[in-house]
């Protein structure tokens, strides 16, 4: 949204509506939060700076800012020092099950939102030790290492690191799109996996891919995959945003055997 339309927009939600009470700087807030929370202005957004929108408004800078930080304290807003002032990167949450495997791009296709990824790292190579061990491979065999940021809506979600057997990606050698579409595409398609759940925090450099602060909580899922026929076919560490998730599982008393 441009300057233009940001200002015409706050105006016509009662910004100068003289039958409100409330100070100005309430009600520069509440517009902006309704903007917000409409999704007109998505999360990351720059905003103006308070001199730019207090002269395009025609309010003081002052009521600018002390709108800019209500909506700091509150979370809604976000300071980046040397860049301004931004909408918060917080992102709605999502609950995943923990009993259903399928592929992050079909996951988010089912909730209406686009996937796509980001590729961080690819190269083929052989494995190391404890990926030949936990792929059942020997040491002189070939895998690709993935490493993505997949996102959805344009907004990074989570960074995957995959290691498969380069024998089961057939002739595209997972060159583009959903890495299981791959294995599907070549009969290999994983079949059920077990999964490992670490609450961590992000480093430095993960957190800025993520778009959150260093130190932020993730979940790391650590994952081995499995054929029909129980070959392992992939191997995957994926850190989660921890504000994004919520994975759950379902649990029922069974008789004892």
């Amino acid at each position: 949204m441009d300057r233009t339309s940001l200002v015409t927009e706050i105006e016509n939600r009662g910004l100068r509506d003289t039958q409100r009470t409330g100070p100005l700087y309430k009600r520069l807030a509440a517009a902006l939060t309704g903007l917000i929370q409409e999704g007109l202005l998505k999360p990351g957004t720059a905003l103006p700076s308070e001199r730019d929108l207090s002269e395009s408004l025609q309010i003081g800078r002052v009521t600018v800012r002390t709108a800019y930080r209500d909506l700091l304290n509150a979370g809604t807003l976000e300071s980046r020092h040397g860049s301004g002032t931004f909408v918060s990167g917080s992102v709605q949450r999502m609950e995943q099950s923990l009993w259903r495997l399928s592929s992050f791009s079909a996951d988010m296709r089912s909730r209406g939102r686009v996937p796509a990824a980001k590729i961080l790292s690819r190269t083929i190579a052989t494995p190391s030790p404890e990926e030949a061990f936990l792929l059942g491979l020997g040491l002189n065999e070939q895998v690709l290492r993935l490493d993505r940021l997949r996102l959805a809506d344009g907004q990074p979600l989570a960074i995957e690191r995959s290691v498969v057997p380069l024998k089961f990606l057939g002739a595209s050698q997972g060159n583009e799109g959903s890495l299981y579409d791959a294995l599907a595409a070549s009969g290999n398609r994983p079949m059920r996996a077990v999964q490992r759940l670490t609450a961590v925090i992000l480093d430095r450099s993960s957190a800025a891919a993520l778009e959150v602060k260093a130190g932020a909580p993730a979940l790391l899922i650590e994952r081995v995959s499995r054929l029909d026929d129980e070959r392992p076919v992939e191997y995957t560490r994926s850190h989660y945003r921890g504000d994004a998730y919520d994975f759950v599982a379902e649990l029922r008393i069974g008789e004892e055997p």
